[in-house]
């Protein structure tokens, strides 16, 4: 078992002893960090590991209370386990005094995330997130956007929230880089500098100088020997003189230093309004010193106050480090403001759900590779940031569907495109009803595509659409850890959700090639995985982006076999049908693949005379006459690939001759065609001609059918006017 730790808790005046010991054979999970290091990440000191268990007493019979995290013992109120589960961030625990059972004390554990790249990959999502939530701001139409201000007492319930946003902006390595950038090598300009000398240490005269000379002040008399005695008499003692040097004070690096004034100025008000002790105030307290060191910096000193803000200025806008904090200036007054309710599931609490913030971060690298990928500016993009009582909301939470949706501009054909989020198909529809016909199903993330100038419930309908699902996976690191649950949760998203054509895995691997499964021929349907993770240099995106490019060639091909197979759904379930055969058929096997009865077809022909049946069995050969006489057979679709003829002759009803027609449809012979293979006085100019095989499959042999149960047949005369029928009407005129 783990070695444990030993804490020493103040409760009053006493010191009570809590030992914590890991329940993992020979694994480390619990660490002690130093308190620079824990203020620094906003961390407690004592710290534990996701998803690992562990056992916990105290002494002198003081207890800790139920929580998320504790299960107290049912033996001894002293004692119990601590499972974190996948809670992850800071947990308080209270604890509790021996007769009253009143809380006396808290103590501050930390769970942390078994990636080693937690606290990277938690800065670098929310700065991600912040960036691309002040990118909305800034591009957001309404002018109500500049007219909220930052009530610390109204918006006390987000102050946390809304201090994560502009410390990840202050902390970000992009910020931090461009001060300093500034500070080693600043936009300098010359400046006039004034210095009072000595009248015996001037050089070369100038206008200046000599105006001096003659100026009224303390002077000193000349010589009778000088050679300027006799015109001036007397000069100053000392002259100003104006040389030039480069100086820093410019408006550019004035504006630096207000706008790291004003950021301190408002980290200090979140401070303030902060309660002494809690998360916020222990993280503004170090950003607030961060901050102070910038300032401090000596390159500071010599900057003035602005008179102005030259927010057009080249300098500002174009040179690195400054064209930098410029943007983190415009982007952290919105940042202050913008309320996100999503946010309570990342860090409320003390929490630091970074699998949660991997979900959020993910949508908007998918929303970027939508916009980018099917060249659309989503027309509900603004749905995205909402004013609402207390400022600005973005609509982003886990739970709640938010969708973006634009119109693809293909070179052969245009597309409607929806990038959803959260979006919920209900279970239990029936056909064709669109959602889940098994139990509702909610993916992380929906991309759904269907044709210009149709509903998407049309759509729905006619088996027009298609959507691709895709789930966030934090905790998955490499495929090797890609669980079979997971694999059966894709299944059952493309396989429950209706017009569904994949569903894949986003995880957030390092380096790893994405895994990918087809269903048949094309790239979809399938299934699959792709490693994407919060990084500045490669986040892996790139083949997440060649997979959706190629979805979308896919999407341009009209004749793709995935497009011929929706049909035929289509084609097969847009009626009920109430068609049953049970009588025997023939297997559906090799040559006989396509014998569906109601769409295997049968031309029911008639023979005149014994003769001429002869010579069809002598012949292999069967005629119908064209044109449009009375007993033509007309040439169409069921005619030209019907696969069986049945012969009946004068006077009867009941047949059992059935033959198998060969070749892929008739050939036209004309009435010398006939006469040269002997047919018996043939009357017509063109004919039709079949040839068949008089052999018919086992289950075939020895029926009998009668014909006139057959829709098509007609009585006395008429009745030897050929007709189409499909195998399954055939199998319902059987005599049994």
């Amino acid at each position: 078992m783990d070695n444990g730790l030993t804490i020493i808790i103040e409760a009053g005046s006493e010191h009570v002893e809590l030992k914590i010991v890991g329940e993992d054979n020979g694994q480390e999970t619990i660490f002690y960090i130093d308190l620079l290091e824990a203020q620094e990440n906003g961390e407690a000191q004592i710290q534990l590991i996701e998803g690992h268990f562990y056992e916990y007493s105290l002494s002198g019979s003081y207890s800790l209370k139920a929580s998320e995290i504790v299960i107290p013992s049912k033996l001894s109120a002293s004692a119990g386990r601590l499972a974190p589960n996948i809670y992850t961030g800071t947990a308080s625990l209270e604890l509790l005094e021996p007769k009253t059972r009143l809380k006396c004390a808290d103590i501050k554990l930390e769970v942390r995330s078994k990636k080693a790249s937690y606290r990277q990959d938690y800065r670098l999502m929310l700065e991600d997130i912040t960036e691309k939530c002040t990118e909305l701001l800034l591009a957001y139409r309404s002018p109500v956007t500049h007219n909220f201000t930052t009530d610390f007492h109204q918006d006390a319930r987000t102050l946390y929230q809304r201090f994560a946003f502009i410390r990840s902006i202050l902390q970000s390595e992009d910020f931090l880089n461009a001060v300093h950038k500034i500070t080693a090598v600043p936009v300098l300009k010359w400046a006039d500098y004034e210095q009072v000398i000595d009248i015996r240490r001037i050089g070369k005269l100038n206008g200046g100088i000599l105006r001096q000379l003659s100026a009224p002040g303390n002077r000193v008399g000349l010589p009778e020997t000088h050679s300027l005695h006799k015109r001036l008499g007397s000069v100053p003692i000392h002259i100003v003189t104006t040389s030039k040097v480069e100086s820093a004070d410019t408006l550019e690096n004035r504006f630096v230093k207000h706008a790291l004034n004003a950021f301190s100025a408002l980290v200090s008000d979140f401070r303030t309004h902060a309660i002494a002790g809690s998360r916020l105030f222990e993280e503004a307290i170090v950003l607030e010193n961060e901050l102070h060191v910038l300032l401090t910096h000596p390159f500071f000193e010599a900057i003035g106050k602005p008179v102005m803000l030259s927010l057009n200025s080249p300098v500002l806008q174009r040179k690195a480090g400054y064209k930098e904090v410029l943007r983190v200036w415009l982007m952290f007054d919105l940042a202050a403001k913008l309320i996100w309710h999503g946010g309570d599931d990342v860090y409320e609490a003390g929490k630091k759900d970074v699998a949660t913030l991997y979900e959020y971060w993910l949508f908007f690298q998918l929303l970027d590779l939508v916009r980018e990928i099917f060249e659309i500016t989503p027309t509900s993009i603004e749905d995205l940031i909402k004013p609402t009582a207390d400022g600005l909301g973005l609509q982003l939470k886990q739970g709640k569907h938010v969708a973006v949706q634009g119109i693809f501009n293909g070179p052969s054909r245009k597309l409607n495109v929806e990038f959803s989020y959260n979006r919920s198909f209900s279970g239990k529809n029936d056909y064709p009803n669109p959602g889940s016909w098994t139990a509702g199903m909610r993916p992380d993330f929906t991309l759904t595509v269907w044709p210009v100038g149709i509903s998407q419930a049309q759509a729905e309908k006619e088996e027009l659409i298609v959507h691709i699902h895709f789930d966030a996976k934090y905790r998955v690191e490499s495929f090797t850890e890609y669980k079979r649950d997971d694999l059966l949760k894709m299944h059952s998203y493309k396989d429950a959700i209706r017009r569904s054509a994949g569903a894949y895995v986003l995880y957030p691997g390092d380096g790893e090639k994405p895994f990918k499964w087809k269903g048949f021929n094309e790239l979809i349907p399938g299934l699959g995985a792709f490693a994407v993770r919060p990084s500045r240099t490669n986040n892996g995106i790139n083949a997440l982006r060649n997979f959706l490019k190629d979805v979308t060639r896919h999407f341009l091909n009209r004749a793709s076999q995935r497009e011929k197979a929706a049909f035929h759904h289509y084609d097969i379930h847009k009626t009920q049908s109430t068609e049953t055969v049970t009588e025997p058929l023939p297997e559906t096997l090799g040559a006989n693949r396509g014998l569906i009865p109601d769409e295997t077809f049968v031309i029911i022909g008639y023979y005149k005379s014994a003769e001429q049946l002869s010579w069809i069995r002598k012949n292999k050969l069967y005629n119908f006459r064209t044109g449009t006489d009375s007993g033509s057979l007309p040439l169409g679709a069921k005619q030209a690939n019907a696969k069986y003829l049945l012969l009946h002759g004068p006077g009867e009803t009941i047949s059992a001759r059935l033959c198998k027609l060969k070749d892929a449809g008739p050939r036209i012979f004309s009435k010398e065609d006939l006469i040269k293979k002997n047919y018996p006085k043939p009357k017509g100019i063109l004919y039709l001609v079949y040839r068949i095989d008089l052999k018919v499959e086992p289950e075939f042999e020895n029926q009998r059918w009668d014909i006139t149960k057959l829709a098509g047949y007609k009585p006395n005369r008429a009745s030897s006017v050929p007709f189409v029928v499909s195998l399954s009407e055939l199998t319902k005129a059987l005599v049994k």
